[in-house]
This record gives structure tokens, C-alpha cells and sequence, in this order.
């Protein structure tokens, strides 16, 4: 019995390899990340650990009535012999990783060809292969995608084994031959196959967490050397800003050279080359112009970068583009000097840096626009972009960056929002309800992380509205109201809901929380003045939505207020039946 223990864990090393090649894989990559996958490469799933069961099979141990046999691979079987095998390994691996469709299609792959090896336990071990990924898959349901932990699978596994035995000694036959074998190899089949399965998953769970740990480092890494290029590419993409962030990267980018392009010209050009890529110059690469064209980032080699000069050490580029309001106005390039040089964790830099040199780029033209506009927008406009609002969501992003990475990136991509669509609100002064409510979530998700998710908030929206127009930054700042003024200093966190419904005068919108409030003296002077409150008031940002509303829109769509202290608040308007087709 022993001796079986030790021959098959001696067996485990087949697992070490495969569990390392699985993460390898792209599909593999987001079945671990809970991301969607398409059938066919579930189907892909499936096959791959098919071929582990059956590998499983392969390199187990024929038991027969003289003993252990080693000297072979099992293939076939007598009618008195069995396989002592780590074949439920891969079958409970699929089902806690994939779930139920991929735990059932690869207990099947693995049970037929165990059933086509023959012996009298064929059908029960093939019957228990698919029972194993039935119960692996359940689990994966019940822990909602989360993969499990190391104890769990060494149980899992366990129990699967433990099954199979049950069902040789309920299907296999003469019932005397099946008691003498699972009297022999039941026991180290379990230990083993539990502990392969326990094994395969801490693999998995370390090389995630490593990976989740690089990613985290190139993330504040990015964050970092955005916060020192801020103050000169927030002046826009000139040879100036250029040659300043491209001094700043060359010392923090695994790179022989850096440079920034603009649609027509290299801005600048930091490290080795540069007595031959010279600024100013007009873009001749081939790679370049492609970036600019499609913008998708591109690794490239020698002939693509097109160098004139015989000598120049730079052989290979990672070219990313940078994109303004989904426009690709310019690249960012790290130049090495053979494309082996070029690492993951640099396509991950470039990536993390693009994205947020585009955001700081529109964040100057969001500067231009303020500039000029007249002053009465300038004031509206300062209630929705407020530097102090950036900065907490950076230090909640460097924070989260930390202790969920994941996080991290939604939380970057809902900051980019906000920002894009603050910028299109100074360009277009009319908007489809559905991306004023586009750009409320994006702020509302920043928020909810600062509150560390104890803020609720409830969305009662009539989709059949979701087409209607209003002016741009109105639904906003009346949400950064309610969570500023009325929700932020109570311990629970408070309740916000924004509601969208008709009316028989048009579109009724509301902005509801169960907030501090606000007293009677404060709520009468509210909306007919700005001079009546001071600038960290709640009134400012109100007064200016209220003004730009009633201009727009007429008097019946001013806003209203209904609030008692310590009750909480209800802000509403109307968006005429008029204006529903038409600003």
C-alpha cells in the first residue's frame, strides 16, 4: 500500500509541468481572471485538460493479482487488471477552474478513454471521471468563480477519489476482485490524488500571485513617473513637454532610447541614436505611421523601423499610441537593441504610460478650454473639475494598487471617463442622457472605493428615456453634492439614489440621499444668488447647474430642493416635453 503512495507521488512532477504551462495560456489567463471566454476556447480548455486526465491514465500503475507493474505505460488492460492513476487530478483542476461545462467535458474525454483501456473497473473509473468534474464544477458555482483555496482542493480531490473507489465497489464485478482492489490502492489513490490536486493549485495560486505582485509595481511605477511628467505634459504635447518626459523616462524605462511623436514630427528623442533622430524631424518609419493609423501598440523590428543609418544600435521598439478623446494624436516609443531585450513588464509600462500621458493631454485641453470660455462657464465648469478630486482619486488608485489590483485598473479606467467626458461637456453644450449617466457612474465608482464600498447607491432609470438630451455637466455636480455635503461625514456611509421617470410635464430626474441635510435659512437662499454662499458651500455648484438649466432649458426646468436636517435630501428638475426632442 505504501510503496503505491510513494511510486505515485514520485509521479507528481508530471503536474509541477503541466500546471506551469497552464498559466501560459492567454484563455487560461482570464478563465483564472473571471473574464469572459468564448466557446471555442472553452472548448480549448476542455481538450487541454482532457489530455491531462489522459496523461493521468498513461503513467499510472497496472494492478494486477501478481502485484504492482512499472515497467510499462498503461494502454491496455487485461480483464483482471486495473490502473492505480493520478487521472482525477486533471479532471478536478478543469472543474475548479472552468466550472460545470468544462469539468463535465473533461471527465468525459478522460472517462471514454479510460473505459477504452478495458478491466473490470473500466466503466466505474470512466463513470467517476465525470462525476468528479460535475462535483469540482459545482463548487467552482458555489465559490462564484473564485478559485479555491489549497486546503479545499487537497479535500476535493480527496473526496473525487474517494467516489471512484465507492463506484468500483458498486459497479465493478466479481465484487470480490473489486474489494481486494480498493483494499490495496484505496487509500494512496486518495492521499495522492488529493495531494496532486492540492499541489496543482498552489502552482497556480503562486505563479497568479506573482504575476498580480509584478503588475502591481509596474502600476505605481507608471502612477509615479506620470506624477512627475504631470506638470509638463498638463501644458500640452510640445517639443518642450516631449523632451522634459522623455528625460524623466530614459531613467526609469528598461530602454536604449525614448521618444515622443506628435502626427507629423519626432517631439524628442532621449539615449542612444540620437546624433541621427533628431527632433523635428517628419516621421519616415513605416511602424510609426502604422501606430498612428490604427492605434494599436506594435512591436517592431529592423526593417520596420526604417533607420537610415547602417550603425544605429536600435533594433527593435515597442511603439504605443497616445490617444486624446479616442483620437491618436502621437506615440510613445522605447527603443532597444534587439527584440529579445524587450520584456512583458515593458509592454506593460508603455501601455500604463500611454493611457496615462492621453488623460494628463486632455487634461490640458480641458485647461485650454476653461481658458477660453467666458466667465460664467469658467465658474460652472470649476464645480465639476476640481484638482483636489484628481488627487484623492490617484491616492485611492496607488492605495488599491496594493491590496487589489484588479480594482486598481477599473478604477484608472473610470478616472479616464470621468475626465473624457468632462472635456466633451466643454465642447458640446447638449448630451444623450445616457452618457450624462455614463459619466455619473465613472464618478461614482471612484467614490464608492474612497468610501471603501459602504456607499450605496441605487439607480432607477426608465431606459426608454436613456435618449434624451440636457445640458452637459448638469447631472454630476448634483451628485458631488449629495455625497460631499450631505453624505460624507456619516459613519455608515449613507444612500444615494438617482432616478429617472416620466412626468406629464416631461422627464422628472432626481437626486435623492439620506443624508445630514440642510436648515430651513440655508435651503430659502440656495439657488437665487451665488453671492449667499461662500465657495466650500453646497451652493455654488448648485446655482450654477439651476442658472445654466432655466437659460437653456426655461424656467420650468430650474431646479428643486427638498431637504430637512438630519432627514436628508431630495434634488429634482424637469426636462420639458419640448426639449425631449431637441436642445
Amino acid at each position: 500500500m505504501w510503496a503505491l503512495l510513494i511510486l505515485m507521488l514520485e509521479r507528481l512532477g508530471i503536474i509541477v509541468t503541466v500546471a506551469f504551462v497552464v498559466t501560459r495560456f492567454g484563455f487560461m489567463r482570464k478563465l483564472l481572471e473571471r473574464r469572459q471566454v468564448t466557446l471555442r476556447q472553452q472548448l480549448l480548455v476542455i481538450i487541454l485538460f482532457g489530455v491531462f486526465g489522459i496523461i493521468g491514465t498513461f503513467t499510472g500503475f497496472i494492478i494486477t493479482e501478481d502485484g504492482i507493474s512499472t515497467d510499462r505505460w498503461a494502454r491496455a488492460l487485461g480483464e483482471e487488471e486495473a490502473i492505480a492513476n493520478s487521472r482525477v487530478i486533471g479532471v478536478v483542476a478543469a472543474g475548479l477552474l472552468g466550472g460545470m461545462k468544462v469539468g463535465i467535458g473533461t471527465g468525459l474525454i478522460a472517462g471514454l478513454h479510460r473505459f477504452s483501456l478495458g478491466g473490470f473497473t473500466a466503466f466505474a473509473c470512466g463513470f467517476a471521471a465525470v462525476i468528479a468534474g460535475l462535483i469540482a464544477g459545482w463548487i467552482h458555482r458555489k465559490l462564484h468563480g473564485r478559485l479555491v483555496s489549497v486546503p479545499g482542493a487537497l479535500w476535493i480531490g480527496m473526496l473525487a477519489e474517494a467516489i471512484q473507489m465507492i463506484l468500483i465497489l458498486i459497479l465493478s464485478r466479481p465484487w470480490s476482485m473489486s474489494y481486494e482492489l480498493v483494499e490495496r490502492i484505496g487509500l494512496p489513490m486518495i492521499l495522492a490524488n488529493g495531494i496532486g490536486s492540492a499541489l496543482f493549485i498552489l502552482i497556480i495560486r503562486n505563479v497568479i500571485s506573482e504575476e498580480e505582485k509584478s503588475g502591481a509595481v509596474q502600476a505605481q511605477k507608471a502612477l509615479r513617473i506620470a506624477g512627475v511628467t504631470l506638470e509638463h505634459l498638463s501644458k500640452g504635447l510640445t517639443p518642450t513637454t516631449a523632451q522634459s518626459a522623455c528625460e524623466i523616462l530614459i531613467h526609469e524605462a528598461n530602454a536604449k532610447a525614448v521618444a515622443i511623436t506628435d502626427r507629423q514630427h519626432i517631439l524628442a528623442h532621449i539615449g542612444l541614436g540620437s546624433d541621427h533622430h533628431r527632433s523635428m524631424v517628419s516621421i519616415r518609419t513605416e511602424a510609426t505611421q502604422k501606430v498612428l493609423d490604427s492605434g494599436e501598440l506594435l512591436v517592431a523590428s529592423n526593417p520596420l523601423i526604417g533607420c537610415s543609418d547602417a550603425s544605429c544600435p536600435l533594433r527593435a521598439v515597442i511603439i504605443s499610441p497616445l490617444k486624446k478623446s479616442d483620437e491618436t494624436i502621437g506615440t510613445l516609443k522605447f527603443y532597444f537593441s534587439s527584440e529579445k531585450e524587450i520584456r512583458n513588464v515593458d509592454l506593460e509600462l508603455i501601455k500604463g504610460l500611454s493611457t496615462l500621458f492621453g488623460q494628463q493631454l486632455e487634461l490640458a485641453e480641458i485647461q485650454h478650454f476653461r481658458q477660453l470660455a467666458n466667465a460664467a462657464e469658467i465658474k460652472a465648469l470649476q464645480t465639476q473639475i476640481q484638482p483636489h478630486f484628481l488627487f484623492n482619486a490617484m491616492n485611492t488608485i496607488v492605495y488599491m494598487i496594493r491590496v487589489d489590483p484588479a480594482k486598481a485598473r477599473a478604477l484608472l479606467i473610470s478616472l479616464s471617463r470621468y475626465f473624457r467626458q468632462n472635456l466633451s461637456g466643454t465642447i458640446h453644450s447638449a448630451i444623450f442622457l445616457r452618457k450624462e449617466l455614463e459619466h455619473v457612474k465613472a464618478y461614482l465608482q471612484i467614490e464608492e472605493a474612497r468610501f471603501n464600498d459602504t456607499l450605496q447607491v441605487n439607480y432607477q432609470i426608465d431606459d426608454r428615456l436613456l435618449d434624451v438630451k440636457l445640458p452637459s455637466l448638469t447631472l454630476q455636480p448634483l451628485v458631488e453634492n449629495a455625497i460631499k455635503h450631505g453624505l460624507r461625514n456619516l459613519e455608515q456611509g449613507g444612500t444615494l439614489t438617482i432616478s429617472v421617470e416620466p412626468s406629464d410635464r416631461g422627464v422628472l430626474i432626481k437626486v435623492t440621499d439620506n443624508g445630514i441635510g440642510m436648515e430651513k435659512d440655508i435651503l430659502e437662499n440656495l439657488l437665487t444668488s451665488v453671492s449667499s454662499v461662500t465657495e466650500e458651500s453646497t451652493g455654488v455648484g448648485l446655482y450654477n447647474v439651476n442658472r445654466r438649466l432655466v437659460m437653456t432649458l426655461g424656467e420650468e426646468a430650474g431646479i428643486k430642493i427638498i431637504s430637512e436636517s438630519r432627514r436628508g435630501t431630495v434634488i429634482s428638475f424637469i426636462i420639458p416635453d419640448q426639449e425631449r426632442r431637441e436642445i
